[in-house]
Order: C-alpha cells, then structure tokens, then sequence
C-alpha cells in the first residue's frame, strides 16, 4: 500500500498511470471516466453547492466541479498532489490530512450538500470505512449525497473472480467495497444504491 510519500512520488504521473489501466480496461481503473462522469452529473443537477472531496488527488473531478461554481472543501494526504491540485483550484480550501483519523477539526461544524470520495476509500479496512462514512454522513445537509466512486462490486464472489483474474497486479493491502455488504453495515442508518460500471468499478450513492 502506498503511503504519503509513494502518492507525492507518484503524483506528477498519476492521472497517465491511470489512463492506462482505464484504456485497456484493467484492473484498477477500467471504468475510470465514466465513475468520474456519473458522480459529476449528479452534482452538477444542483446549482453553486457546497462539496466536500476526500482524497481529492490532482483535482480531476473537483477541478471541473469548480469550474462550474460550486464550492469546494478537500482533504489529501498527499502535500504534492495538493500542490497541483492548487494551481487548478486557488480559491478552493485544501487541506493535507489523513482520513484514518476522521475529519480535520476546521471541517467538524460543516455540512454538505455533496461528499464525493474518488479512489480513496479503499485505503481504510472494511471496518475503518463504516466508521468514516458514519462519520461523513453526519456531515450532509438534509437531502444530501455521499458519492463514492472506487474500485467496487455488487457482491463477494465478483471481488473475488477479478482478484483470481489479476493476481499478479492485486493489491492485498487495499479494501474494496462490496455493495450488499455495505448495505448490511448500513442497515438502519440508510441505504446504498451501486452502479457497476466496470468489471472492477461503480459508483455507490448514499442519500440522506
């Protein structure tokens, strides 16, 4: 698993690293545009709100959320990637954290009409994020969304047929979700719809 430095490292590449597992339709990133398209139409039907983005990277999808007047709250742990994030975002508020520890303090009064996470979860265990997530869900607005886009699938046995597939490329250090299991996790509290996008990727929306 990388950790702050691999990230800051592997920032100035990271979006062409990217690329090229999604234009070949691999194991992790197949399917990568498209999670990134779905979440941003679905915040872009609301007009100027207020977004909060964990792990936020080189600002590929909160750039263009930006761009279209919504204002922008992110958390990185990578100080480098937040640097390029900067040049595209200056008026954003970007802070370099580390979401093991939940949210920073200055974000602990604030609520979101949107909380995106792009390919960033899957750093927590399976039991750190259902405590994260508690957590960001607490900080929506009435009617608000939490937007996960990750590597993730439907059910165990899907996790389990792309891991057989790419067991040399598997990373065994990272957690990915499981849609009805998250739901399990999530029962009484609300519910998550996921929607496959790839072999190994969706987009799992979470509304309160």
């Amino acid at each position: 698993m990388l950790n702050n430095t691999g990230f800051d490292l592997w920032a100035d590449n990271y979006d062409e690293s990217v690329k090229v597992s999604e234009e070949n339709n691999l194991y992790p990133f197949a399917g990568y545009k498209e999670i990134l398209n779905q979440i941003f139409n679905i915040v872009m039907e609301k007009k100027d709100t207020d977004v909060l983005d964990i792990g936020f990277g080189t600002g590929v999808l909160t750039n263009k959320l930006y761009e279209n007047g919504h204002l922008i709250d992110g958390v990185d742990f990578s100080a480098q990637m937040i640097s390029i994030a900067e040049v595209k975002m200056p008026a954003a508020n970007l802070m370099e954290w580390d979401i093991v520890n939940g949210l920073p303090a200055a974000l602990q009064e604030k609520k979101y009409d949107f909380i995106v996470s792009t390919y960033a979860l899957h750093h927590l265990n399976d039991e750190e994020k259902i405590v994260f997530i508690r957590e960001l869900l607490s900080h929506l607005k009435t009617g608000g969304q939490l937007l996960i886009g990750d590597i993730a699938f439907g059910k165990r046995e899907q996790l389990e047929a792309c891991r057989e597939t790419h067991l040399k490329s598997w990373d065994d250090d990272e957690f990915y979700f499981v849609a009805d299991e998250l739901n399990t996790a999530l029962d009484g509290v609300c519910a998550c719809e996921f929607y496959e996008v790839s072999h190994c990727g969706g987009v799992m929306v979470i509304t309160v």
